[in-house]
């Protein structure tokens, strides 16, 4: 009897976060201040067909970014410059360390490896995976590193860390040939169909899900050997999740049986906000994903708890967030 009553009360705890969640007023995109900051760098094209496609990739990520009013540099198209590795690093360095707005990097061209380091082809010298850790290990802030080039696994590895979303176009430096992912990703990331929750916005994770599915079907069609398997890593263990390992936004196996489930932080980054949270801060919109981010950890646990105590801890969680959600400023006022 007392199960089905909290279960009856966790039905309305779900039902209150819900109502309180769909009040929050739609407003204006955030401002550059607030939003994510995207730095695209376009590699070395090597033949013509791969440079006209890295072109298209960079295109459609820069019509995104200006959708989501974020800040956004790009480089390598400009034929002024031909020494982009040191461009880059002091792009780096120029970014904030800390602070709620997430930074996005994502590499798009070819890589290699050497079965020792992991490199990503730029005009100019390259830049390695060791060396790019070195210039992101000041970081604090949220930060989504994605490499759609071949043999980009290596990178994964390390730059793993807390508080880090890293998504690699391969699942081995060994996987060293042209990578479809990178396009596909690039699709993705404004496509509504790629929403999988509905809640109306595109999150990294689904993103990254869509993707693989897409470069799964390619290899199919072609009845081709896949050459290529993206994997994401958000949980700091730098083992890395494939799309397959998911059902739905969920991680159901890992890489091994005590390393923390992938996806959680993934799902909490996107680039072009949904209706219902664009009036947030970036600090409030940091502290909806801590709670949420709380209930999706603890939601790990049901099986390991008894009944009663999962729904009364769960509940309690709930109130919090319908809490914050509550209290956000600009909460749509009745009409005069």
């Amino acid at each position: 009897m007392k199960s089905e009553i909290r279960k009856h009360q966790f039905k309305l705890t779900c039902m209150l976060y819900l109502v309180a969640a769909a009040t929050v007023t739609a407003a204006p995109q955030a401002t550059s201040a607030d939003g994510a900051t995207v730095i695209l760098v376009v590699g070395a094209p090597g033949e013509p067909e791969f440079g006209s496609n890295f072109v298209r990739q960079a295109g459609l990520w820069q019509k995104a970014c200006t959708e989501a009013a974020c800040r956004q540099t790009t480089l390598g198209l400009d034929t002024s410059h031909t020494n982009d590795h040191e461009q880059l690093k002091e792009i780096l360095a120029a970014e904030p360390k800390d602070g709620p707005a997430a930074l996005w990097l994502v590499l798009i061209g070819h890589g290699t490896f050497d079965g020792k380091e992991a490199q990503f082809n730029l005009r100019g010298p390259d830049v390695s995976a060791t060396e790019l850790a070195l210039w992101l290990k000041p970081f604090r802030r949220p930060l989504a590193v994605i490499d759609t080039s071949s043999s980009s696994a290596p990178f994964l590895n390390k730059l793993s860390a807390t508080n880090r979303v890293i998504i690699t176009a391969t699942r081995s430096g060994n996987e060293q040939n042209f990578t479809r992912f990178g396009q596909y990703l690039a699709e993705a990331i404004a496509d509504a169909q790629a929403d999988l929750d509905k809640d109306g916005a595109v999150s990294l994770l689904e993103a990254f899900l869509m993707a693989s599915r897409r470069a799964t079907e390619f290899y199919k069609l072609e009845a081709r050997l896949a050459t290529e398997h993206a994997l994401l890593d958000d949980n700091g263990d730098g083992l890395g999740t494939p799309a397959d390992w998911f059902h739905g936004l969920r991680a159901i196996k890992k890489p091994k049986e005590d390393a923390a489930v992938d996806g959680l932080l993934a799902r909490q980054f996107q680039l072009i906000r949904s209706n219902s949270v664009q009036s947030l801060t970036a600090e409030q919109l940091a502290r909806r994903d801590a709670l949420e981010r709380a209930v999706l950890l603890y939601r790990e646990k049901k099986g390991s708890l008894p009944e009663d105590e999962y729904y009364r801890e769960l509940e309690k969680l709930l109130v919090e967030l319908a809490r914050f959600y509550k209290e956000v400023p600009g909460r749509n006022q009745p009409r005069s």
